[in-house]
């Protein structure tokens, strides 16, 4: 059993809808959530739009391996309306964006998936839920809780 740590977003169509089917198909099938943040109104990262973002975090309780939820997670975004990935962090309006950020104290760096994320650590609608659930949680990277971290992203933004 591992433990995983997700980043939820939405900015299109009924946000908090949007945000509930996501938790209920990642429960159906990907693990049990052991915890979710409350939901943080947010505004658009690294691209402009009139949309705000509703964002949350989830720990989720899995027997799946990081590859194979990637997968899943992609999976659910597209049955929840999702047409594409950014890419090349050329970033927009989107109903579901599911990011994994962290899975134990797993590292893994490959073309399709890097664990921990990547950028979480600098951006604040991802590090304010996550610390509301995990403020003890060690970066298996940086070597700091998450709350470290929160601390010094608030400085930052």
């Amino acid at each position: 059993m591992a433990y995983l740590y997700i980043g939820l977003g939405t900015n299109l169509g009924n946000k908090v809808e949007n945000l509930n089917n996501a938790i209920q198909l990642i429960t159906k099938k990907i693990g049990t959530v052991c915890s979710l943040s409350s939901y943080y109104n947010t505004s658009p990262w690294g691209f402009s739009s009139q949309n705000n973002f509703l964002n949350a975090a989830a720990c989720i309780e899995t027997t799946q391996t990081p590859h194979t939820i990637l997968q899943l997670t992609q999976n659910i975004e597209q049955e929840l309306g999702r047409t594409s990935k950014s890419k090349n962090k050329i970033y927009h309006d989107r109903p579901i964006d599911i990011d994994l950020l962290i899975y134990d104290q797993v590292i893994i760096q490959t073309p399709d998936l890097q664990l921990p994320h990547p950028l979480m650590h600098l951006r604040h609608f991802v590090m304010e839920p996550l610390v509301e659930i995990a403020p003890t949680l060690m970066h298996p990277v940086l070597q700091k809780t998450i709350l470290q971290l929160f601390w010094e992203c608030c400085k930052h933004n």
